[in-house]
């Protein structure tokens, strides 16, 4: 049973930013081991743990490309893509401490891994009340997941987002204003990469899949080539 239009837009661009952020993540990584840069590193980490929050649709077309059939269980494709949240909320948060709060990065750290393992509690083991699955044709189409809007799940999901806006997208711009010359470059480009992250993110879970949805990934897919540019000594 041949993959629907739909199905395969979605497909091939949660596969495109998993593989872009994943490359590009790991060639991020081989520059800062060879530079020792010891930011660039925490940067690399960061572009592979958010490509992977598209880890479900990505698994989910391979899995009808290949077999024919969606993944199942069906809670699976939320475990794939949201497991991923606290490991990218903690390096963001880091690097975001040592380049605007350095003496307060620990605090921050400290707090966000409070709050995502209990985010990771609630997608582990309330994965049912945490979402509503879609399915309309099986074998044809991607599964949809959505968050139910009152459960703790999405509720620390907000909290993750507008934290990183407002510390990660706004302090770096403040931290732009702030610069000059080629370090105000470097923060300005940092927030616009965390300032699409937290933009496209959102809208991918808000607007029913189609051709709105293919443009917003495909802006997600130069997120990690703001981050690096932002970093890249």
């Amino acid at each position: 049973m041949a993959i629907s239009p739909e199905g395969m837009l979605d497909g091939i661009t949660a596969a495109g930013i998993v593989l872009s952020a994943t490359l590009f993540g790991l060639f991020s990584l081989y520059k800062a081991i060879k530079l020792k840069a010891k930011l660039l590193g925490v940067a690399a980490l960061t572009m592979v743990f958010t490509g992977l929050l598209w880890l479900g649709p990505f698994t989910d077309f391979i899995s009808v490309l290949t077999t024919g059939k969606n993944i199942d269980p069906i809670q699976v494709y939320s475990i794939l893509s949201y497991t991923w949240v606290a490991p990218a909320l903690l390096v963001s948060m880091f690097l975001g401490g040592e380049l605007i709060w350095p003496k307060g990065k620990w605090i921050l750290v400290y707090i966000y891994l409070f709050l995502g393992v209990i985010f990771e509690m609630f997608l582990w083991f309330h994965t049912n009340h945490s979402f509503e699955f879609t399915l309309d044709k099986p074998g044809k189409d991607l599964i949809d997941a959505s968050f139910v809007r009152t459960h703790p799940t999405f509720l620390l999901v907000a909290v993750f987002l507008i934290s990183t806006l407002v510390f990660l997208g706004i302090g770096f711009l403040i931290k732009a204003k702030q610069a000059t010359g080629d370090l105000r470059r470097k923060f300005l480009f940092l927030a616009i990469a965390f300032i699409i992250f937290v933009l496209t993110g959102a809208l991918d879970s808000i607007l029913p899949l189609g051709v709105g949805i293919g443009f917003i990934r495909v802006v997600m897919m130069t997120y990690a080539i703001w981050l690096y540019l932002g970093l890249k000594t």
